[in-house]
């Protein structure tokens, strides 16, 4: 099965306008967000193909000059997945088109590698997404987030075989217990990677936004709304960290994770 990677990536974000381009400094220097979310999906084993998706020229200038391949999408896509279809259909004959969305960077390869792996063994499932049980010191901070009225990432809930059954903002379940920092939870990180089967993500444009979607502001729950199967594949953290820039206030959280794994 082929695959191709479409990391998608905007300007006019709402919380943090200009974040694609947004400088992080790691071991390795100072580098842009989007290039730091790039340089994570080449070091992907088994894809094919990786372009950068966008709508701005800011963003598609800077892309080309660090090397990477670039693909113009519409200013009217909602979402990350919306512009993924606007690159598959533009791009077509990929097997499995994964969304590695731009604000992700800290994202392990094998994050990748395991959920397209996930998906080619469930042929049921139409899209696959990775998910990270939480230790104590991930859901802490998430529920610091939470409580002082920040984003600071998407949780998930499942059944058997994976299936998803709802993703949110809030912290999901509760638990109403206290953990050690290195301690597991039954909560699970969301990641917010994505992998698809053409036809679905095809399909996925021309659906109605629903209520909780609109509510959430998450893109997946358009999938469940609809009625299809989104398999949650849990994926192992390998003494990784990993935190997504939805705010400011995360690019220290950033920086110092990748100071900790120098």
């Amino acid at each position: 099965m082929t695959v191709l990677i479409a990391i998608p990536a905007r300007y006019a974000s709402t919380r943090y306008p200009g974040k694609p381009l947004v400088a992080l400094k790691g071991p390795d220097g100072e580098k842009t967000l989007i290039r730091r979310s790039w340089e994570a999906a080449m070091a992907v084993k088994g894809a094919d193909r990786v372009v950068v998706a966008t709508d701005d020229d800011r963003i598609r200038d800077h892309a080309l000059g660090f090397g990477a391949e670039v693909v113009m999408t519409s200013t009217d896509c909602q979402n990350g997945t919306e512009r993924c279809a606007e690159v598959a259909a533009k791009l077509p004959g990929f097997d499995i088109v994964v969304n590695l969305q731009g604000d992700a960077p800290l994202t392990p390869a094998w994050f990748i590698e395991d959920l397209v792996a996930g998906l080619r063994a469930n042929p049921a499932a139409e899209i696959a997404t990775p998910v990270l049980r939480c230790e104590g010191r991930m859901l802490s901070k998430l529920l610091e987030d939470r409580r002082n009225g920040r984003v600071g990432g998407t949780t998930a809930v499942f059944g058997a075989g994976g299936r998803g059954l709802y993703f949110s903002k809030e912290v999901i379940p509760f638990t109403g217990q206290s953990y050690g920092d290195e301690d597991p939870t039954p909560v699970f990180h969301h990641v917010g990677v994505y992998a698809y089967r053409p036809a679905a993500l095809a399909a996925y444009p021309a659906w109605p936004i629903g209520p909780l979607e609109k509510l959430e502001g998450l893109e997946q729950l358009r999938f469940l709304e609809n009625g299809r199967q989104v398999l949650c594949v849990e994926v192992q953290a390998q003494g990784r960290q990993f935190w997504e820039l939805n705010n400011p206030s995360d690019v220290p959280v950033i920086e110092a994770m990748m100071a900790e794994m120098a």
